[in-house]
Order: structure tokens, then C-alpha cells, then sequence
């Protein structure tokens, strides 16, 4: 009896053992228990991660991705200051002949040009009115028919710059007073009253003579910052 009861408790407790080693074995994810220490029972340490390279490199903690420009928040400039429109005191006229115009005894063509003496940037734009001045009484002025001719722009004249405009009559043919081809009397100023738009009219001498023209028109080129001939 007494050998039987030890072969019962052996038996038990082979039977004990087999059922631990198979659920130890059983474990989820198919990995045997105990993975993560060593046979000795010492934790073991976290393979550190691997660069493409084969070499280790610590893991690094993800950070914001930078700007796609320079990384730092974008300003916006302020846009520049346009000058201001040119007034009547900002500008000093001069007239002198053009060195090319049409054939004949008459003055032919002018250039009119512009001085900013304003000591500031100023802007100018447009057709000039003409009219032949009427002896110093504004009211006896006799304004010329303009034809205009080319495109305008916004002029923007430095101080000390200049701006132009050129101004081409119809032509007094023959000698001495001469004749118009229309029949008309040629007509003769001493000055001219030059209006710029937005600054004023400007009465102004020919520096080299007395404009002489026909049936009181002129062509007029738009105010540029480029000196015509």
C-alpha cells in the first residue's frame, strides 16, 4: 500500500509538470514565456534600432517638420511709397527747336521740357494742351488743335530729373512770312502756354526764335521720361 501511494503521488506530479510546460509553451503570439530575459533570469535590454547602413543608432524623438522656406514664420514687405503727382511750382519749363521736323520756313517742331526742381520725386502724366499766349491776358490765349501721339505712361521724374514732350506744327512753306498750304495767314508766338495735366499751365519762350505755324494745330507726343529729337 505504501509504494502504491508513492507511485500515485510521482505520477501526479509528472502529470503536474507536463501540463505547466505545455501551457508555458502555448503562450500567445506562438513566442516561448520568458523571452525577454536571459537563461539566467536577468532582463535583457531592447535591441537598439539599425540604420540602413547596418550600424546602431539610438531611436530620436519625432520633432515639427521646419518650414519648407526657411524655417522661420514669412513677413510680409511693406510696399514702397508711390511719388506724388508733380504740381505747378515742382516744374520749370524750357522750349528749344527740334533738331529733327518738317521742311520749311515756320518753326516746325519744339521739345518742351521739364525740370523737377521741387527737390522731391514727383510724377507726371499724359497729353500737354498748347495754346499761343495772348500778349499776357490769359483769356486772349488761342488754344491750338492737339493731335496726340503715343502711348501714355506714368512718368516718374526724380529731383533735379527731367521729362519731355514734343510738339510738331503744321509748317509755314516759302520765304521770308512765308504761306500756308490751306491758305490760311501763318500765325507767329512769341510764347507758348503749355498746360501738364494735374500741374498747371506754363507759359514758355522758344529760347531760339518765335513759333511760327499754320491753321493753329500741333501734334503733341505723350509726357516721357525719354528726350525725343
Amino acid at each position: 500500500m505504501y509504494g502504491i501511494g508513492i507511485r500515485r503521488v510521482a505520477t501526479a506530479m509528472v502529470t503536474a509538470s507536463a501540463a505547466t510546460l505545455l501551457m508555458t509553451a502555448c503562450q500567445p503570439g506562438g513566442s516561448p514565456a520568458g523571452a525577454g530575459s536571459s537563461p539566467s533570469g536577468a532582463p535583457v535590454e531592447p535591441a537598439a534600432s539599425t540604420s540602413t547602413s547596418g550600424s546602431a543608432s539610438p531611436a530620436t524623438p519625432s520633432t515639427p517638420a521646419a518650414s519648407a522656406t526657411s524655417g522661420s514664420p514669412t513677413h510680409t514687405a511693406t510696399p514702397p511709397t508711390g511719388a506724388k503727382a508733380c504740381g505747378l511750382s515742382d516744374l520749370k519749363a524750357s522750349m528749344y527747336q527740334a533738331s529733327v521736323r518738317p521742311d520749311g520756313t515756320g518753326t516746325g517742331a519744339a521739345i518742351v521740357e521739364f525740370t523737377n526742381v521741387s527737390g522731391k520725386a514727383c510724377t507726371v502724366q499724359g497729353y500737354p494742351t498748347v495754346a499761343g499766349a495772348g500778349n499776357g491776358s490769359p483769356e486772349k490765349n488761342r488754344p491750338l488743335k492737339v493731335t496726340t501721339t503715343g502711348g501714355v505712361s506714368t512718368v516718374k521724374i526724380a529731383a533735379g530729373g527731367k521729362a519731355w514732350t514734343k510738339l510738331t506744327f503744321v509748317q509755314v512753306q516759302g520765304e521770308a512770312d512765308g504761306y500756308c498750304k490751306s491758305g490760311a495767314t501763318p500765325a507767329s508766338y512769341p510764347t507758348l502756354v503749355v498746360g501738364v495735366p494735374g500741374a498747371g499751365a506754363h507759359q514758355i519762350a522758344l529760347t531760339d526764335g518765335v513759333i511760327a505755324e499754320c491753321d493753329d494745330k500741333v501734334t503733341v507726343t505723350a509726357l516721357s521720361a525719354a528726350k525725343p529729337s
